[in-house]
């Protein structure tokens, strides 16, 4: 997946005009937006489509599904039914859950991505101890996108190394949770930025900034 400025943004916002105005004043920088439930419960799966049309861009769903295998066909059928160019799973549930949703993507010709570990501070307690191994089951499964924390470095570091270079890595946690754009493209393909972007007072500013600390 090429992605425009090493940037995905992320529209955590719950509203849709909201979202298409941050989307509006950004669009010539970016061309992928991720978005998660704050917006698609609040106004539907069909956003996913309407920001498409609106900005021609590739929309990734976070829903970072994570439950029987059933269920995940079911809430990813969904997902890529609504036009989403790829959803993002849990690979702590297990091989047959995170089977499932690459059966879906496969019938619709779509992307997976698998969350190895997140970026905030609670995902120490649990998610630390299984992420290699999570990494380990994805690349076994032919898995070649994935999600990994700008937050920690080492993480991030560790993760690259297990499923190789030519895997795709996307990493959250750039900006408000303290992730540096640059050091994390030392080993991720993409950047996740959201608050820094949307909740600044000028987010195309906020934006030109971060996309120029990266080529300095």
């Amino acid at each position: 997946m090429q992605i425009k400025n090493n940037i995905i943004l992320a529209l955590d916002l719950t509203t849709l005009p909201e979202a298409l105005q941050v989307a509006d004043d950004v669009s010539e920088y970016i061309d992928t937006i991720k978005i998660g439930y704050p917006l698609v419960l609040a106004e539907g799966l069909e956003c996913i489509h309407i920001l498409k049309e609106e900005f021609n861009c590739k929309v990734i769903a976070d829903f970072k599904v994570a439950d029987i295998p059933k269920t995940n066909q079911k809430i990813t059928d969904l997902t890529f039914q609504a036009d989403a160019d790829a959803i993002i799973v849990h690979g702590f549930t297990g091989r047959d859950s995170v089977k499932a949703t690459l059966v879906s993507a496969e019938n619709y010709n779509r992307d997976v991505f698998l969350v190895t570990e997140m970026s905030h501070p609670g995902a120490e307690i649990f998610m630390r101890n299984v992420s290699e191994d999570i990494a380990l089951m994805g690349l076994d499964m032919g898995i070649s996108n994935y999600v990994a924390p700008s937050t920690k470095l080492d993480r991030l570091k560790r993760i690259r190394g297990i499923v190789g270079d030519d895997s795709f890595i996307i990493s959250p946690g750039v900006g408000v949770q303290g992730g540096d754009p640059a050091s994390t493209l030392n080993y991720a393909d993409a950047l996740i930025i959201g608050r820094s972007i949307y909740t600044a007072d000028n987010p195309k500013q906020a934006l030109q900034s971060i996309i120029y600390s990266i080529k300095q």
